[in-house]
């Protein structure tokens, strides 16, 4: 299989649009249980080459706030969680604009009280962090990884790129998600019943696995 012919003929079969388009990597699956917790998913993928567009991070922080200013792009004090639990429509607005949210460990029983139910919803829930760790790593590789969720339906869909893109960056990323998904879905390949790409807006083309 030759991912960049594919990449090429997903080209071919979109229409030039006025906005970047995103490249969508598309599983069917096959013989899997969704009703039994451990067959479903919930998985983050790096993308060596990046998504190709700013994914922006948050960090809920008490002794890490000094960092969290230098490093992501909005922090969040202790302080502020009330203030910002009682604002909804400020708390939706950011769960929609902030891809990556991050929490220091001693404050995530009251983060999940009060943020849980906006940023639960949207799979948005801050990831815990402990007061002492490189949070620079931690947001540097968050910049560059996309979450995988399967739940009900037996279809992930998983973003690999935008089409400012080269050839060579897309096919990198669909390679590290052809990977993961062969190592966690539950028999490998043999749960795979098909794989396709297309551009946002484009016709989908079928990958072989």
């Amino acid at each position: 299989m030759n991912i960049k012919e594919k990449i090429k003929e997903a080209k071919e079969n979109s229409k030039p649009r006025k906005f970047a388009q995103t490249w969508d990597l598309i599983f069917n699956l096959r013989d899997m249980d969704l009703k039994k917790p451990e067959n479903r998913l919930n998985l983050e993928l790096f993308l060596p080459e990046g998504l190709g567009k700013e994914l922006k991070t948050v960090v809920v922080a008490d002794t890490l706030y000094a960092d969290a200013k230098k490093h992501a792009d909005l922090a969040i004090t202790k302080d502020e969680i009330p203030k910002l639990g009682k604002d909804k429509k400020k708390l939706k607005q950011l769960a929609n604009e902030y891809d990556w949210w991050f929490g220091e460990a001693p404050l995530m029983p009251q983060i999940g009280k009060v943020f849980g139910a906006t940023l639960g919803t949207r799979g948005k829930m801050p990831k815990p962090v402990p007061p002492k760790i490189n949070l620079q790593g931690i947001l540097m590789r968050a910049k560059k990884s996309v979450k995988i969720r399967l739940l009900n339906t037996p279809v992930i869909q998983i973003p690999v790129g935008t089409e400012s893109m080269t050839d060579d960056q897309v096919a990198k990323n669909i390679e590290a998600a052809l990977s993961l998904l062969e190592e966690k879905l539950p028999k490998g390949n043999n749960n795979i019943r098909n794989v396709s790409l297309k551009l946002t807006m484009g016709k989908p083309v079928k990958i072989e696995v």
